[in-house]
């Protein structure tokens, strides 16, 4: 088990660190899956087998949702796939960019949201187990890397300025589109307590001391503010080598 949760945990700093660094929103999406898999893989070295299959569940529909939506604005951009080519879609796309905020929120675990009720419970279980310090610590850092790619992406593609791709986009008029993406946005904000209420019949009361009962939500907000400032420097910086070692996903495929 000491093993198996060595290697949750530096799967899930890899994806972190290379989502930070990476433009393709397939990519992006697809590295944050992998984030998630550490996550029930670490659940599961600590021998919460139970709670690794609730957020299996939750992290399905919400992410399920997120690659939905994903697909919808590849269609409507043109058939691009780099974020840098976006910029202000939340003009063209209202409708699913508050469907893919409302994902994104979830996957960094936003109060009150499915993605929350799952992981913020494997988080808190997790600090009651004496694996030390630099257990922890790594947990928290995975955590906030998942909040500063997920508000990368957000502010690059909706937010951020114009990269030149498509004006105008009628994906939104398409049901077929449309429908399964609204569906999925509802099971995103109630699927965490109703399935919370179906695989654990007795309510979990857990006690721990204050820094730890708030760290997670503290690393959320800590990491939010952070890459909001930097945003500015999204394209000034360059990290050269650090972005190539990254994009080549740490040379696991050579």
């Amino acid at each position: 088990s000491a093993l198996l949760l060595f290697i949750s945990i530096m799967t899930m700093f890899m994806s972190g660190v290379v989502a930070i660094f990476e433009y393709d929103l397939k990519k992006i999406i697809a590295l944050s899956t992998l984030s998630q898999l550490g996550m029930m893989m670490f659940s599961i070295s600590l021998g919460l087998y139970e709670l690794a299959f609730f957020h299996l569940l939750t992290h399905a529909l919400f992410k399920a949702l997120l690659f939905l939506c994903a697909g919808i604005l590849i269609h409507g951009a043109g058939n691009t796939q780099d974020i840098r080519s976006f910029g202000g879609l939340s003009l063209n796309f209202p409708l699913v960019t508050v469907c893919m905020n409302l994902a994104n929120l979830s996957l960094c675990g936003v109060p009150f949201l499915a993605g929350f009720y799952s992981k913020d419970l494997i988080v808190e279980l997790a600090c009651q187990y004496s694996w030390g310090i630099f257990v922890l610590l790594m947990m928290f850092i995975c955590l906030s890397l998942t909040v500063l790619y997920s508000v990368r992406l957000t502010y690059l593609s909706f937010v951020g300025p114009y990269g030149g791709g498509t004006l105008i986009s009628v994906c939104e008029s398409d049901y077929s589109l449309v429908g399964p993406v609204v569906i999925l946005s509802f099971t995103s904000l109630v699927s965490g307590p109703i399935l919370s209420w179906l695989n654990f019949p007795a309510p979990v009361l857990i006690f721990l001391p204050v820094f730890l009962k708030w760290g997670a939500l503290f690393f959320v907000g800590v990491s939010l503010l952070v890459m909001l400032s930097l945003q500015g420097l999204t394209y000034s910086y360059k990290w050269g080598a650090v972005s190539k070692f990254s994009g080549l996903m740490w040379f696991l495929p050579w």
